[in-house]
């Protein structure tokens, strides 16, 4: 059974070889990714990530020469109230 996608999330980018990790809020866009899922992107429009249900995330570039990242996770945030 599926549950419904979170309006924001954070994600988190992990270092890699014990370095800090990065995060960043993502609030749910209009579109839809190629899996069908709802696309979350940052302020900037530059992180921009599908995250399915199951709160699987596929980052998708928004520029040239990006690589996606592997290992990211998707925390959900509650709403601002």
């Amino acid at each position: 059974m599926s549950r419904v996608s979170a309006r924001r999330y954070e994600l988190v980018f992990s270092g890699g070889d014990g370095a800090a990790e990065d995060l960043v809020v993502v609030a749910r866009t209009a579109a839809k990714g190629p899996g069908g899922h709802p696309v979350y992107a940052d302020p900037t429009g530059i992180i921009r990530a599908e995250i399915s249900d199951r709160d699987e995330v596929r980052v998708l570039a928004s520029g040239g020469h990006q690589e996606a990242p592997q290992g990211v996770v998707a925390r959900p945030l509650s709403d601002p109230g």
